[in-house]
């Protein structure tokens, strides 16, 4: 019953969402094609309830500008200032109404993150994937990027474990409040998250050791 009702409020909440925000879809939608090109929409494939995939529909915040070798260039150096203002806003995260309205997404739940992790996560933190991805959720209105990815699967295991409905309008209030503070948008030295490596200790020591001698390397250049 509470699964049902769950999906008449994202249905009517994606609804009223899109149309009463139209005006301000039409309003990125120039500015990205302006200051970015085409195409507007970014469409990448992330996992979804049980893992299955899904397109998800974001504003685009990059360019596709690419080194000497044609590797794209890490993400700060093609995030726009455009698309900085659209994901410090979370305004480029609009275009998922529209994954909500079809089934893909829930309005509330675990973030969906790249196909990649599935591999990586451990069996408790898969777990996540239990209930539809959301356009907000328990992590993001508790620390959002400014918290580690443990951190992040844990709260989204809370989630999972305590749903109820109280719980998602909660969060969507909290949503509203921390739209205002602007809090947590990135992690220290990244464009939002460094890439999710897996649990394995001696890769996360090898990230930290990197970590390390790079903010050793600025210092000395301060």
């Amino acid at each position: 019953m509470g699964k049902g009702i769950k999906r008449i409020i994202d249905v009517s909440g994606a609804i009223v969402g899109i149309t009463l925000l139209m005006p301000l879809f039409v309003i990125i939608y120039i500015i990205v094609a302006a200051r970015m090109g085409f195409p507007v929409i970014f469409i990448q494939t992330r996992p979804g309830l049980n893992g299955k995939p899904f397109k998800m529909l974001k504003f685009r915040t990059m360019t596709n500008t690419c080194d000497e070798q044609g590797n794209p260039l890490p993400d700060e150096q093609r995030l726009t200032a455009a698309g900085r203002f659209l994901r410090n806003t979370s305004l480029d995260e609009l275009p998922e109404l529209f994954n909500v309205l079809k089934g893909d997404m829930s309005l509330v739940g675990p973030r969906p993150l790249l196909i990649q992790y599935l591999k990586r996560y451990t069996p408790e933190q898969a777990r996540r994937h239990e209930v539809k991805p959301g356009i907000t959720g328990w992590a993001q209105v508790n620390g959002r990027n400014a918290i580690s990815w443990e951190e992040k699967f844990s709260l989204d295991v809370w989630y999972v474990d305590n749903w109820s409905l109280g719980l998602d309008l909660k969060i969507l209030w909290l949503t509203i409040v921390s739209f205002f503070k602007r809090e947590g948008i990135t992690a220290p030295g990244h464009a939002t998250m460094p890439e999710f490596m897996g649990n394995n200790s001696s890769t996360n020591n090898r990230l930290e050791t990197e970590a390390i001698s790079e903010a050793a390397v600025s210092k000395d250049k301060e």
